[in-house]
């Protein structure tokens, strides 16, 4: 657990109030080295490159994220390299769902990030089904009117629940334990996009139970562009994959036995990663990076975060801005609702000619804290957002 001094683990640069973690995770300078390292090892070790050199990396961030998840099953994870894939997953074997019918639906939230979009157009024409999206409420505070809405509306025709952890433009923390379970109650299967919340806040596979978790790697993990982490439950085992890669068979470590093609897949969810995941360069970077997040811990993150917010939010409401209500939303992520007619683009604009990186999502401007920022930061985004809005 880290308490002080992490903005000296970072390489950011001086002078920039970077508070847009949830559009791009810096890496830190450990992560930043294990590349590096891994660049200058690969060359004149690559005589020495084993067969099991292929997998075994890739084992240990398994192991990693099944640790930071709470899944309880390191061969239950598979390497990604998207949310959109792992959603292509669970589209791939949804006709495979035991009770699944003609007019059921996929609910799916209102102003949702596109990737939990677009998988489920193309499989609701194959299998008949329709999509049901629960909108945002337009009411002060959101949150508690929200997940009311979305256990309403699961019912005895939902046949997937898709939704994210954290909402990824304004913060507002969804109650996935609750919907998980009135989902299981009537034969839904979930599907949970935590790109925007794991390793900030905590999820706890045993606590939720969903049949597919995702998340990008270079988000709140810090890791990696293109690479991502994906949990997949009992019902995709024996489940028909994207790809058919040769890495996903067994005795697949043996090259000297390749041509012996093997029917069978490797257990649980192996089948469903990418083909060519070994990743030499990026896999140790990932390590790194998810090893850290272990170490620091959600806790410390969320009270970090939540210390930097308590006196801008006050100055700032006088602004005339909104919040969500501090127990409805996120502390790593959260959506400023500034007022209807503003043009949040030249809100974002106006912030980083002031050196104040955010980003402007919906009807608001989006601020995603981390460790390595300080009050000063958000002092910084104080004082830019009075001169813009007064």
């Amino acid at each position: 657990m880290l308490k002080n001094n992490t903005s000296s683990l970072f390489s950011l640069p001086e002078g920039i109030h970077f508070i847009n973690c949830a559009t791009l995770g810096p890496f830190s300078k450990a992560v930043e080295q294990a590349g590096i390292d891994a660049i200058q090892q690969f060359s004149p070790s690559i005589h020495q490159i084993r067969p099991d050199d292929f997998f075994e990396r890739a084992w240990v961030v398994r192991e990693l994220f099944d640790q930071l998840i709470n899944s309880q099953d390191k061969e239950r994870i598979a390497i990604i390299p998207s949310v959109s894939y792992a959603m292509a997953v669970v589209a791939r074997n949804l006709f495979r769902k035991p009770g699944l019918r003609a007019g059921q639906h996929i609910l799916l939230l209102g102003d949702e990030f596109p990737s939990d979009v677009y998988a489920w157009s193309r499989v609701c024409k194959e299998l008949s089904l329709t999509i049901v999206t629960v909108p945002m409420p337009d009411s002060e505070a959101v949150g508690q009117e929200w997940n009311a809405r979305i256990l309403e509306a699961i019912n005895d025709d939902t046949a997937l629940v898709v939704m994210p952890h954290v909402h990824w433009q304004y913060g507002i923390k969804f109650e996935i334990e609750k919907i998980a379970e009135r989902a299981r109650a009537v034969n839904a299967l979930v599907a949970i996009d935590g790109t925007q919340s794991v390793s900030a806040l905590d999820f706890d596979v045993q606590k939720v139970k969903p049949d597919m978790l995702v998340c990008a790697a270079y988000k709140w993990l810090m890791g990696p562009y293109g690479m991502g982490l994906a949990y997949f439950g009992e019902f995709f085992d024996g489940g028909i994959p994207l790809e058919e890669s040769w890495m996903a068979r067994q005795e697949s470590n043996l090259f000297y036995k390749l041509t012996e093609y093997q029917e069978n897949y490797r257990p649980k969810a192996y089948r469903y990663n990418v083909g060519e995941h070994s990743h030499f360069i990026q896999m140790p970077m990932l390590e790194v990076a998810l090893r850290e997040k272990l170490a620091w811990g959600c806790e410390s993150i969320q009270a970090h975060c939540q210390s930097l917010w308590q006196q801008p939010v006050q100055k700032l409401a006088s602004l005339g801005v909104r919040f969500e209500p501090e127990a409805e939303r996120a502390h790593h992520l959260v959506g400023i609702r500034l007022p209807a007619s503003t043009d949040v683009m030249k809100v974002q604009q106006a912030l980083e000619a002031r050196k104040v990186i955010v980003a402007a999502r919906g009807q608001g401007i989006r601020v995603s804290p981390h460790l390595y920022n300080t009050a000063a930061d958000m002092n910084a985004l104080v004082e830019a957002l009075t001169n813009v809005l007064t």
